[in-house]
Parts: C-alpha cells; structure tokens; sequence
C-alpha cells in the first residue's frame, strides 16, 4: 500500500457522511458524548427542567412557553460550543498550557455563564408575577 491510497483511506475515513441516516447517527453519538462526558451539560439539562415544570404549573401563555424553551436551549447550545472550543484548544495545544489556549476557553465558559444568566433573568420576568400573584 502506497502513500496515496493511506490518503484517500484517511479522507474517506473523515469525508462527508454517505448520508442523511449517517449524519443522525453521529448527531446522536455527539449529543451521548457530550451528556456522557461533561457534567455541566447533564445539570443545565437538569435544570431545564425546572422552568418547564413551573410553566406547567403557572398555565403560561404559549408565547411564554416559547421563550422558556428558547431560553434552555440556548443555554444547551451555548454549552454545545463552550465544549466544541474547549476540545479544540485542547487538540491544538496538545493539553499544553498557554495563555492564550486558556483566555479562549475563559471566554467560551464566559459565553455559557452569560446565557445562563439572561435565562434566569428571563425566568424571573416569567415567574416572579405569577409567584407573588398566587402566593400572597
């Protein structure tokens, strides 16, 4: 076996997926892994369910329904990315540390807590009324 054809193995190895059923499975395998492997998407997970629950609770609107879910998956998302960059730097710098391998995952975990702070913001635009309304 000559050089070229160890290429185009290794190219086709990493290529595009033959097809549509391809590129769900390894969708699905990224969401296990990242469920599997990274402890703070398995708690915004978990917490997402809370609101959830608080709007079935409350009876909200389904315009506040949307915003809800927009908001815990924007979270979900933003720690999508936060791990995509985190692995990035990591295979780059060969888990080496350098400043500025560590200011871009700063910067990345930064993006998530920021989201996460909209969202509870959002929450409490959402919830608050309806807590003093019902409860005093």
């Amino acid at each position: 076996m000559d050089l070229k054809e160890t290429n185009k193995e290794k190219m086709d190895a990493i290529g595009k997926n033959p097809n549509f059923l391809a590129s769900v499975k390894h969708a699905l395998d990224g969401i296990q892994t990242i469920l599997k492997e990274e402890q703070n998407m398995r708690c915004h997970a978990l917490l997402g369910i809370i609101p959830l629950l608080l709007a079935w609770y409350f009876q909200c609107s389904t315009i506040e329904w949307i915003i809800i879910i927009f908001c815990i998956f924007l979270v979900v998302i933003m720690e999508f990315l936060n791990t995509i960059f985190e692995n990035v730097v990591d295979l780059v710098t060969d888990f080496e540390f350098h400043p500025l391998a560590k200011k871009a995952k700063d910067i990345a975990a930064g993006a998530v807590l920021v989201t996460a702070l909209f969202s509870i913001a959002i929450a409490l635009i959402i919830f608050l009324p309806k807590f003093i309304t019902f409860y005093f």
